[in-house]
């Protein structure tokens, strides 16, 4: 089936809406204004390719008790009664370009985004994990900042397993890998410190988010610059400037 990439309002094809785009929205409605309805994109970041190395090698070391279907040792150290579930569409629900999908009915968005692991409790539920990497002498919490991104990302990642059809447990985890600063010397390798941060979701906001998004894009009129939005901000600046 095809899908619009930029939204439409006279067409009745489905438009792709991944999970950081819905983020956007929340961010700042201006931005992804510009970016889903009118095609202007914010400026590319850097590939965090070390993060990307990571992720990999964390699901090569997860799959290895996947295989063998029991806990993976640091799960058992955090009294984590689950394991990682050999589920038949985990290889697509891991992929960036499918994920996994939900059409949402009252929108005609397909709402998709792509998760790093899946676990099963001693329940039978399902139990979105995943991985971040970092380097910081501080304490790791999910609390202030950019870490409300994350959480939104696991409650995300609840709602659309939910509605295709999966028990879904309300608890996510985090397993947080730290570079260590502290080594006398490189020597050609990165070490790191892992733990599991536990997060129960709340994923009540997420057909209000889609909806209002869905507001967002059949207007014609842009929305007002976020001033909260460093982009809307220098916009703005340079504005008035060359102006």
């Amino acid at each position: 089936m095809a899908y619009q990439k930029t939204f439409d309002p006279n067409s009745s094809t489905p438009h792709k809406l991944s999970r950081t785009k819905l983020d956007l929205f929340i961010e700042c409605p201006r931005c992804f204004y510009l970016d889903q309805r009118l095609g202007i994109k914010r400026p590319s970041m850097p590939a965090f390719t070390l993060n990307v190395a990571v992720d990999h090698l964390l699901k090569k070391e997860f799959d290895i008790s996947r295989s063998q279907g029991k806990a993976h040792p640091l799960m058992e150290t955090y009294k984590i009664k689950a394991i990682p579930i050999d589920h038949k569409n985990l290889a697509d629900w891991r992929n960036n370009f499918v994920g996994v999908r939900y059409l949402h009915p009252e929108t005609n968005f397909l709402i998709y985004g792509a998760i790093d692991d899946l676990w099963q409790d001693e329940n039978g539920d399902y139990v979105v994990v995943d991985y971040k990497a970092t380097s910081t002498q501080a304490e790791i919490k999910l609390e202030g900042g950019y870490k409300e991104v994350y959480k939104r990302q696991a409650e995300i990642y609840q709602w659309l397993l939910e509605k295709n059809g999966l028990p879904v447990s309300k608890k996510a985890y985090f397993v947080y890998v730290n570079g260590k600063k502290d080594l006398a010397a490189f020597d050609g390798r990165l070490e790191f410190d892992t733990q599991i941060i536990e997060y129960i979701g709340d994923n009540s906001w997420v057909d209000e988010a889609i909806n209002n998004a869905h507001q967002c894009l059949i207007s014609d009129t842009i929305p007002k610059p976020n001033d909260k939005c460093e982009y809307c901000c220098y916009l703005e600046s340079a504005k008035k400037v060359i102006d």
